[in-house]
């Protein structure tokens, strides 16, 4: 399992906006689209996960096309084959469940060739190659940390890569951080013999994070009016019409989830909004947004509409 509940929220934070600027959705509909964007996470994983797998055969295919030069050089008939001969890409490239995925969702780099040459030429010039290429260390483990600095210094880095995947898909835009930290854990576990590569048939970790996923987000499209009622109340010298449309969704999403999820610690539902109020909003959200949801989360309290159940979480309710 791949996504955990700080991208669910930001899933469902993107959706809910979505489904108020069209304004025309039905419930049905936005959790549809809700799960595709969701889908659409485990794609990018793959395709980034597909790069150095991509990179590798172009450069074999230049030393191919070196070989076959009329009047080869010495470099082009004896060229060093450390990066085409590296262990973990070869690995990737033959994974199963990598496989899987890439024919099942028709995952390919094949539209941007020029994205990977582009990306092959810098490798080929960063110090990172340089110092692998003439190593005297070699093994899986060697193989295996190049293509971590493969993605931290040059696959991330890349201007070109992020234009492409904008080209590709609109979901994609808020992901790519998490997806590549994501990946370079992935490669970090992984050991000779066994990649660890996140499973994209399972959307859900389980039975809880789905029903989490969907409750939030219906809960939030029905109680909306009554939660921005509530939000507008404190506002003092504001008026709501002035305040940045994602700053109220994303506190009526913390409202929501304090009050419909007794399972959730209050203290880990404030504070994931306000972290992705960071992300999501102006600079100044998160002063604003932590001011006016501790007003409201007091309230809420005194009210006992905010009721936590289990071990260790009864006791954060008390004023």
């Amino acid at each position: 399992m791949m996504i955990n509940r700080r991208l669910l929220r930001v899933k469902v934070l993107q959706s809910y906006y979505a489904y108020i600027k069209r304004g025309n959705d039905s419930l049905t509909v936005a959790e549809k689209e809700l799960k595709h964007s969701i889908r659409k996470s485990y794609d990018l994983y793959f395709m980034l996960l597909l790069l150095p797998v991509e990179i590798c055969q172009y450069a074999r295919s230049r030393i191919e096309l070196a070989s076959q030069k009329r009047i080869p050089l010495h470099e082009d008939l004896h060229p060093n084959t450390k990066f085409i001969d590296n262990r973990f890409i070869n690995d990737l490239e033959d994974h199963p469940v990598v496989r899987h995925q890439v024919e099942k969702y028709k995952l390919s780099w094949v539209q941007y060739p020029e994205l990977i040459k582009s990306l092959y030429l810098v490798l080929l010039k960063s110090n990172i190659y340089l110092q692998y290429m003439e190593g005297i260390e070699t093994g899986w483990e060697v193989d295996k940390k190049f293509v971590i600095d493969m993605y931290t210094s040059v696959i991330a880095l890349s201007d070109e890569l992020y234009m492409s995947l904008e080209e590709q898909s609109i979901y994609w835009n808020d992901d790519t951080e998490f997806i590549f930290s994501m990946i370079i854990k992935s490669i970090k576990k992984s050991k000779p013999g066994h990649l660890y590569v996140f499973d994209g048939d399972q959307v859900f970790k389980n039975e809880d994070d789905r029903e989490f996923t969907f409750k939030l987000f219906r809960s939030v499209i029905l109680k909306a009016a009554k939660y921005r009622q509530l939000i507008e109340k404190y506002l003092e010298n504001w008026d709501l019409d002035r305040v940045a449309l994602m700053d109220i969704l994303i506190m009526e999403l913390a409202i929501t989830e304090m009050v419909e999820f007794p399972e959730v610690p209050l203290k880990v539902s404030f504070n994931e909004y306000i972290e992705i109020s960071k992300d999501y909003s102006s600079n100044k959200s998160g002063t604003f947004i932590n001011g006016l949801l501790d007003k409201i989360t007091e309230q809420l309290k005194n009210e006992k509409l905010i009721q936590k159940k289990g071990k260790g979480l009864i006791g954060e309710i008390s004023t």
